[in-house]
């Protein structure tokens, strides 16, 4: 009997491909927020690693590269500034909404 191999893309692969659209991206990080703050930074890191990295989003928010590692990081604590900045950067924005 002959066994085909499907092509398939890996879970990574695939979230970072749905991370460049902005609907969803917006709605992975609304998600995480609901957790925890921790939660919320990882999956920023996240979406900077689809829009090119965290070298190509320290060029477009002229933030320093280590201290977006660190900021990204489960233990950051970043600046409203600066999240305001990396946000704009991959086409989002901040807002609240009544919970």
């Amino acid at each position: 009997m002959k066994s085909t191999v499907s092509a398939s893309v890996g879970y990574r692969d695939d979230l970072l491909r749905r991370l460049k659209e902005p609907e969803f991206a917006a709605g992975y990080l609304s998600k995480s927020l609901e957790d925890d703050e921790a939660t919320f930074l990882v999956a920023l890191r996240d979406v900077a690693e689809a829009h090119g990295g965290i070298r190509e989003m320290a060029k477009k928010t002229r933030l320093n590269r280590e201290h977006l590692f660190r900021m990204l990081s489960k233990t950051g604590n970043p600046h409203l500034h600066s999240l305001r900045q990396l946000v704009g950067a991959v086409g989002l924005k901040l807002t609240l909404q009544p919970a």
